[in-house]
Parts: structure tokens; C-alpha cells; sequence
């Protein structure tokens, strides 16, 4: 970008901000072509207005251009002058500098309290490579037990999964209190309100109660507890790892998209009129560490590559049993892993350090806005093709003869059992677990 007409870079300061921004983004420019001579006498020029941010800007452009001209101890007096302007939007970049300035030179102590500074400042990508530095460093003086904390923050195992645990809780309370109401009658087994006002009904679903789509996940079968026991344990073993790459608030979010994904797969393909369980969310888990770990290669402790290393055989076996043994809900376990697959193909762990990331030249994050656009637009098909899945499984439902006649006033009054004969005054009924 060329400076405003006019202007004439021999004349000295103060500016108006525009036309130090000018001078900024002209030096920006002859720096990406390598001529650092002319973008360090622009980045000078305005290292003296009296806009904060600007000021710091051209301090830290000059450190780098300085840097690039093998200037190495003036480099870093610009970028500690642009760290002592206080909090700007070069504050950050310009400590990570210092910081690696410090290295270079061997002082390490000085570095680990400049890391320190990044630490604070780091935005949620950065944050695991920090950690590391901060870790190595710590490692190097002398200080163990602050390393292996460190180290632990960089794999990201130091907080517990805290959301992986709330939604079993929720869940086992949910299940085990819609159980406790639920009774056997001569024809069955009767749920309970509770559980027939929370599992996937299908018919229900295309009378408009699409919330049935998540609630599905906290009900279990009331008939054979093991069925929420084994669903606990694995969502226990693949939740913890999900949230030590991604953090508690994407795997919520990946948590819910699964469930919606294993609840359309079996709206839109399954023929049974009743579902529960939350095995479609958690092959959805199993599909994200899947793919997430060898597409990103996020870099693990001992214990999460252990369990990450078993997903596929977990994959693979649930698949089998799903499809051979009767009443498994099979078609909620694909939809739920393809959801899960694609979450973990276009959704690179941020809590973890990846191959990826550590390689990474800090130019190369210049394109993150073009990233965020394509993660964001990948995210937004798999939320429209669940949609489209949605309307696809209503039109389905809508044709079934029982349809008119099946409010909620009518479910409440069916008896839930596998088989049951179809009477005047009942509509048959298959429940599948998922």
C-alpha cells in the first residue's frame, strides 16, 4: 500500500493517525520484500507519536527489521520498548521476541520471566507451545516441579474434564430417575412419563418435538441397567480425552452435534418408532479422536496416546455387535461417528500442542482469519446437512399410518416392549438402545 498523496516521508513528526498508519502498512510492505533497510527508517518514524498502539507498532516492526539486518541487541531493545508501551495489540508478539531474544543470548532466567508475560497475553492457540517454552526453561534452572507443570498445561492434561463428568452425572441421574417410575405390566414393561417425555419418538419428532433429537442421550434402557453403565464408561473413556484436546466448551459442542447427528441417522433410517441411549454422541467422540489424531498428530501424554490407540478396535467391535445383535440402534452409532469423523477433520485440537502447530512459522498465521472461515463454513454444513437429514426423516414419519392418531396424550399410554401384538387400542412399539 503506497503512502497518501502528498506526503512526504522526509518531513519529521507528529503525524495524524492516518498517516502513521500509512507508514506503518508502506513498512510492512517493503519488509515482506526484504528490503529492511527502508522499512526500519519508516517503522523509526513513528515510534514517537503520541498513539499508543501505533508508537508500539513501529517499535516493534523496527526490532524486526533489525533483527533481519543482524542487529540482534538493538532488536531487542526496540521490542522491549514496544513491551513497555503497556497493553497493545503488538504486546504479545513483542514479548514472545523478547522472550526468544533472551534464549539466544543465554539468559535463561530473563526468558522464563518474558515467557511468563506471553503466558498472560497468549491467545488460546498459542497457549500450549507457551507452556512448553515455559516448561523447557523451567526444566533448564533448575525448577522440576514447575517444568513438569508445565509440561503438563502443554499437553493439556493439567485440568480435569470437568464437562465429561457433569454429563455423566446429569445423565446417570436422569436415566436411574426415570427408571425408578417405570413398572411391568401384564403386556411389558410401562416407562415412565419422564422417560417417554425425553427418548427419541420418532412419530413425536414429526409432530414437531425435534429437543427429542438431544434428550434422547440422558435416557437408557429402564429394563437393563448395563446399558447405562457401558454407555458411561465409554463416554467417561472418550470424553476426557476430547476435552484435554478441545477444552470443555467445544466438547459440549462437539457432544451435542454428535447427538444430533446419531439421533437423524436413525429419524431418517432406522425403522424402530422409539430410540434411547447416548451412543450416538459418543461415536461421535470416537470419530473425532479418530480422525483428529491422525490428521492433526496432536502430542499426548503416555495415558491419552494409550487410549487414543484404542479407538479404532472400539470403533470396530461396537459397529459388529451393533449390527448382529437385534435392538441395537446401528444406524445412531454411523450417524454419530461420520458427525464426529467430520468434526475432528476440519477442528484441530487447541488445548494440546500439535505437529502442526510446533512447526508452524508465526508468518503462516496471518492466514488464521482464512482458517477460522473454513472451519466455520465446515461446522455450518455439517449443521445444515443434519437439517436437511431432519426434514428428510419427517416426511418419513409423516407417512406412517399412525401417524394422525399419535399425539403426545397417546404416547403417554403405549406400552413399551419389544413385539408387542398390535392392538385396536395401541400403537406397536420397537425400542431400540443406542
Amino acid at each position: 500500500m503506497g503512502l497518501p498523496p502528498g506526503f512526504d516521508p522526509a518531513l519529521g513528526a507528529p503525524f495524524d493517525r492516518a498517516s502513521a498508519i500509512a507508514i506503518l502498512q508502506h513498512a510492512d510492505d517493503l519488509a515482506a520484500q526484504s528490503d529492511f533497510d527502508q522499512a526500519l527508517a519508516l517503522y523509526s518514524r513513528v515510534t514517537g507519536v503520541p498513539d499508543r498502539d501505533i508508537a508500539a507498532a513501529g517499535c516493534y516492526g523496527a526490532g524486526n527489521a533489525l533483527y533481519r539486518l543482524d542487529r540482534e541487541q538493538e532488536a531487542r531493545q526496540a521490542w522491549e520498548a514496544a513491551t513497555g508501551m503497556g497493553e497493545t495489540p503488538v504486546a504479545y508478539r513483542a514479548w514472545r521476541q523478547v522472550a526468544a531474544a533472551l534464549v539466544r543470548e543465554g539468559n535463561l532466567p530473563s526468558a522464563l520471566d518474558a515467557y511468563r508475560q506471553c503466558e498472560r497475553r497468549a491467545p488460546q492457540p498459542d497457549r500450549a507451545e507457551i507452556a512448553s517454552r515455559l516448561g523447557w526453561l523451567s526444566k533448564e534452572t533448575g525448577n522440576t516441579g514447575a517444568a513438569g507443570k508445565y509440561f503438563a498445561r502443554s499437553r493439556g492434561d493439567a485440568a480435569r474434564p470437568l464437562m465429561t463428568y457433569l454429563i455423566i452425572a446429569v445423565t446417570v441421574v436422569t436415566s436411574l430417575a426415570a427408571m425408578q417410575s417405570g413398572h411391568s405390566t401384564a403386556q411389558g414393561y410401562l416407562n415412565s412419563p419422564l422417560e417417554l417425555q425425553l427418548m427419541l419418538d420418532k412419530l413425536l419428532v414429526a409432530h414437531g418435538e425435534y429437543y427429542r433429537l438431544f434428550t434422547v442421550t440422558l435416557v437408557h434402557d429402564p429394563t437393563f441397567l448395563p446399558h447405562l453403565l457401558f454407555n458411561m464408561y465409554a463416554l467417561w473413556f472418550a470424553g476426557q480425552l476430547v476435552e484435554r484436546m478441545y477444552g470443555s466448551w467445544v466438547f459440549l459442542f462437539v457432544y451435542i452435534v454428535a447427538a444430533a447427528g446419531g439421533s437423524v441417522g436413525s429419524y431418517v433410517f432406522g425403522d424402530s418408532l422409539q430410540a434411547v441411549g447416548a451412543s450416538g454422541a459418543i461415536f461421535g467422540m470416537f470419530g473425532m479422536i479418530l480422525v483428529a489424531t491422525r490428521f492433526h498428530h496432536p502430542i499426548l501424554d503416555q495415558q491419552s496416546r494409550s487410549l487414543a490407540s484404542q479407538i479404532g478396535f472400539l470403533i470396530v467391535i461396537n459397529l459388529v455387535l451393533g449390527f448382529t445383535i437385534p435392538g441395537i440402534d446401528y444406524m445412531a452409532h454411523i450417524g454419530g461417528l461420520i458427525a464426529g469423523c467430520w468434526l475432528g477433520l476440519i477442528l484441530p485440537p487447541t488445548h494440546v500442542q500439535t505437529l502442526g502447530s510446533i512447526w508452524q512459522s508465526t508468518g503462516a498465521r496471518t492466514s488464521m482469519a482464512t482458517t477460522l472461515a473454513v472451519r466455520v463454513i465446515g461446522v455450518g454444513a455439517l449443521i445444515a446437512v443434519i437439517g436437511v437429514g431432519v426434514l428428510v426423516g419427517t416426511d418419513k414419519w409423516q407417512k406412517n399410518p399412525w401417524y394422525p392418531y399419535y399425539t403426545a396424550d397417546r404416547a403417554q399410554s403405549v406400552v413399551v416392549v419389544i413385539g408387542v401384538p398390535p392392538e385396536a387400542d395401541s400403537v406397536p412399539v420397537q425400542v431400540t438402545c443406542r
